[in-house]
């Protein structure tokens, strides 16, 4: 979700992910490394099987039981993302506020960083009552469309 304020420094790296472990007292252990290295090799939302597979395809030794512990550890602390669809769990490596372009071909979801002007969040607010603190915008769309509107 947007937040109109930031309290605490965005995730934006590996770097960041592993001190953010370290500074909430997570162990960082050799299979958390690998789920964190992957998921910012990567740079997608994957769901906890495909990490199982990826991670087995590497050559890294780590069980099924470990892979679902840790993503929820990590993204119960908010080190990682987790979105939640009617298929499944995604997870990916960015935890701060942003939105999503969801590509109905393709089926990928795309994580971008789009600010709405002041005044809009004003108008929601005026029209529903509600102070608005946080916000997240989902786009859907086709990235291989033959026709443009």
């Amino acid at each position: 979700m947007q937040k109109l304020a930031i309290s605490t420094k965005p995730i934006r790296s590996l770097e960041d992910a592993l001190e953010r472990c370290q500074i909430l007292g997570m162990r960082v252990s050799r299979q958390r490394r690998f789920i964190l290295e992957l998921l910012w090799q990567v740079n997608e939302h994957l769901s906890a099987r495909e990490i199982y597979d990826r991670l087995n395809h590497q050559g890294k030794d780590i069980g099924h039981t470990s892979v679902y512990q840790n993503l929820e550890a990590l993204s119960s602390q908010g080190i990682i993302e987790c979105i939640e669809r009617c298929d499944g769990r995604l997870y990916g490596n960015i935890s701060d506020s942003h939105s999503h372009v969801n590509c109905l071909d393709t089926e990928q979801i795309l994580d971008v960083h789009v600010e709405l002007p002041e005044e809009v969040i004003r108008l929601v607010e005026q029209q529903t009552g509600v102070r608005i603190t946080e916000y997240t915008i989902n786009f859907y769309g086709y990235r291989n469309s033959p026709e443009k509107p």
